[in-house]
């Protein structure tokens, strides 16, 4: 299975891949994952991205996409993965595609939790608080879900002519959350 989950930041994407990707034995790529690694241990990456990030802004594709073709190209990857917080942008669709096309692959399917904007919010600003992510205020969190309306939004609308997104909602508990995605890509 070669999946991809989309949805706003706060939407539990990353949540719910783990638990995806233990249901169908794949790894779960998460570039934020990848990203707060290099910030942790001071990288060239990992600076370049933490000035990034504390202003709201998203890491260059260029950046990008060379960090998820070499994971995609590690061992672990070549029987599937679910890609998490990445493709953000059209021009990342493109990338991945080229990338896949190499060994003749090509994206199952696309999930999308969809969540209220408020709903996100809320749940980021308690995250901030909880895990003590300065990154997280709120002005830096609505700069984000703007960003994501304008650049990532339309890659649903792109999937979802290409036959791949599957909706789910995304609000409520994790496990009925779970639930309903497990159902969803079964269809």
């Amino acid at each position: 299975m070669r999946l991809i989950i989309l949805g706003p930041p706060g939407a539990g994407k990353g949540t719910q891949a783990t638990r995806i990707a233990e249901h169908y034995g794949i790894p779960a790529v998460s570039t934020g994952d990848i990203f707060r690694a290099n910030i942790k241990n001071e990288t060239e990456l990992g600076l370049q991205v933490k000035e990034i990030l504390a202003t709201g802004g998203y890491v260059s594709d260029d950046i990008t996409n060379a960090i998820v073709e070499s994971r995609l190209d590690e061992d672990d990857a070549a029987s599937g993965f679910l890609l998490d917080g990445y493709p953000r942008t059209t021009a990342q669709v493109t990338a991945l595609d080229a990338m896949l096309a190499k060994s003749d692959q090509s994206i199952d399917k696309v999930l999308e939790l969809v969540v209220d904007d408020e709903v996100v919010v809320q749940r980021l600003l308690k995250r901030a608080e909880l895990e003590g992510r300065a990154d997280d205020t709120e002005e830096v969190i609505r700069e984000r879900m703007a960003i994501y309306h304008r650049e990532t939004e339309p890659l649903s609308a792109a999937y979802d002519e290409r036959g791949l997104l599957v909706k789910v909602d995304g609000e409520g508990q994790v496990d009925e959350v779970a639930e309903r995605i497990v159902a969803a890509l079964g269809a």
